[in-house]
Order: structure tokens, then C-alpha cells, then sequence
């Protein structure tokens, strides 16, 4: 049975997932789309379920920093790895929920503007790699 979590450990949560979604954007930047990605990616996030749903849900949005991709990365990377490592130990039947959506918010966000770029799929490469994904 599922242990709740923390608030930090939800802002975690959010912070490898809409991380994850604002790298894939930024690594083929666009105004239009910015628009059409975020709209994709809400998608991905309202269909998480349980213990991944409430967590993405609820309190504040993460802060990111944006002055480069880079940061960006130092931050977002070890977030998705603590957040397997949160549901690992609080809420295992969660895990495969969490991985699912990040990386469905990562393509749709990719696939929402002229298909998915070399750079967006490098970036969903190295975010499939730190949720430890059997496919990256």
C-alpha cells in the first residue's frame, strides 16, 4: 500500500515532470510552439492516476531556473532520478505510473510542433535514462 508523500517529495515529483516537459521544449525553442507543446503536455499529466495524479496536481509549481539548457538539466535530471527513488520506496506499484507520464508529456510535447527535432530526442533520451527506463 501506497505511504503519502511529503511536500517535498510532491514538489519532486512536479519538479522531474514539468522539468522534464520544459527541457523537451526548450531543446527546439518557438513562441507557436511553446503554446502547442504546453497544451500537448497537459494531456500526458491529466491522465496520471493515484498517488502521481495528486502530486502533479496539487500545491505550487516547481521553479526552474532558465538561464540555460544546462541548468536546467542539473536540476531536472536528479529530480526524476529522486522521484523514482521516492515512489521506489513509498508507493512501488507507482513507479511505472510516474515514468509512463513523464515520458508521454516528453513525446507530445516533442510531437506538438513539426514532429520530434534531433536535439528534442536527445533530451528525451537523457530524460528516459534518469528515470531509469529498461528502453533508454
Amino acid at each position: 500500500m501506497a505511504q503519502s508523500l511529503t511536500d517535498e517529495e510532491m514538489l519532486i515529483l512536479k519538479t522531474g515532470a514539468f522539468g522534464a516537459v520544459f527541457l523537451v521544449s526548450n531543446a527546439d525553442p518557438g513562441v507557436l510552439a511553446m503554446f502547442r507543446e504546453s497544451f500537448a503536455a497537459s494531456g500526458a499529466i491529466a491522465d496520471a492516476s493515484g498517488l502521481v495524479k495528486a502530486a502533479l496536481s496539487s500545491g505550487p509549481l516547481p521553479r526552474l531556473p532558465r538561464d540555460s539548457q544546462s541548468q536546467v538539466e542539473s536540476v531536472v535530471l536528479p529530480a526524476l532520478r529522486q522521484a523514482i527513488t521516492i515512489l521506489t520506496e513509498k508507493a512501488p506499484e507507482d513507479v511505472a505510473i510516474y515514468r509512463s507520464v513523464v515520458l508521454a508529456a516528453a513525446d507530445r510535447t516533442a510531437r506538438a510542433h513539426n514532429g520530434i527535432s534531433t536535439a528534442e530526442a536527445q533530451v528525451i533520451e537523457r530524460i528516459a535514462a534518469a528515470l531509469g527506463d529498461p528502453a533508454a
